[in-house]
């Protein structure tokens, strides 16, 4: 069953890919999004019937204090903040730059952004604060009691989109449908931010600029997926040396997301 909470666009289901040995990752378990707006009633009706226990939200706390949002009735929410480590991240100043294009230029141009983004994508997996959030996580949907759940940053697209993209792949996902999953968020995403865009330019800056910052990039997941494989040689080994979770936690995450077979 497909859930559309029209006010969050990148709102969908984590699961469902197949994996390389023909199973499927199950769906109904954790959910994926941008970040949670004050919710409409619709919106409450959408998310009624999913019954999520818990919300883990991945934003730092600057982004939280400038966006609070709403919360999911009947939920557990969690604040887990991955780049408490690095302020000066692209991906936790998003925000920032969109209201103000003053630095845009000195940031953004010349390919800057792309680099700062591949960058801030290598820090998911390297930053301390990250891998403490990812292994909160991570411990966490191992335990079916907090199950069904829901992850979220700002766009949804970033730390979100790794963890998805990191649990898919242990999980025996093929890389180039994780990938395609990870991409789905520039279909879903972009026109969210057309006002931010317009009122950008109006302010005199290039909305090309934009670009690498809205969207989702092959090579931003390539820089994490290869960070993993670098510091731990495998996705297996990044969850169990990087996040330090141990056989029960990785044998419970099994469990719990890959339907039978």
């Amino acid at each position: 069953m497909t859930v559309t909470v029209a006010s969050m666009p990148n709102f969908r289901d984590a699961g469902g890919r197949r994996t390389r040995d023909g199973a499927t990752m199950r769906t109904g378990v954790l959910y994926r999004s941008d970040q949670i707006p004050v919710l409409t009633a619709d919106d409450v009706q959408a998310l009624a019937g999913l019954g999520l226990r818990y919300v883990y939200d991945l934003r730092t706390e600057a982004e939280r204090a400038m966006l609070p949002g709403g919360r999911v009735p009947g939920a557990t929410h969690v604040p887990l903040d991955v780049l408490a480590d690095d302020r000066q991240s692209m991906a936790a100043r998003l925000l920032r730059l969109l209201a103000d294009p003053g630095p845009a230029e000195s940031l953004l141009g010349e390919g800057r952004g792309v680099a700062m983004f591949v960058a801030s994508y290598r820090s998911f997996v390297e930053l301390p604060s990250a891998l403490a959030a990812f292994r909160q996580l991570f411990q966490g949907l191992a335990d079916a009691e907090r199950l069904p759940a829901m992850l979220h940053c700002t766009t949804g697209k970033d730390r979100t989109g790794w963890a998805c993209a990191s649990l898919q792949l242990l999980l025996g996902v093929p890389r180039e449908e994780v990938v395609a999953d990870y991409l789905e968020s520039n279909r879903r995403i972009l026109h969210k931010y057309a006002p931010h865009i317009a009122a950008f330019a109006a302010q005199g800056g290039d909305p090309a600029m934009l670009e690498p910052v809205l969207s989702v990039r092959e090579e931003y997941l390539d820089a994490a997926i290869e960070a993993a494989l670098g510091a731990h040689g495998s996705i297996e080994g990044y969850f169990r040396r990087g996040l330090g979770l141990d056989d029960a936690t990785l044998g419970a995450l099994k469990a719990r997301f890959i339907a039978c077979r």
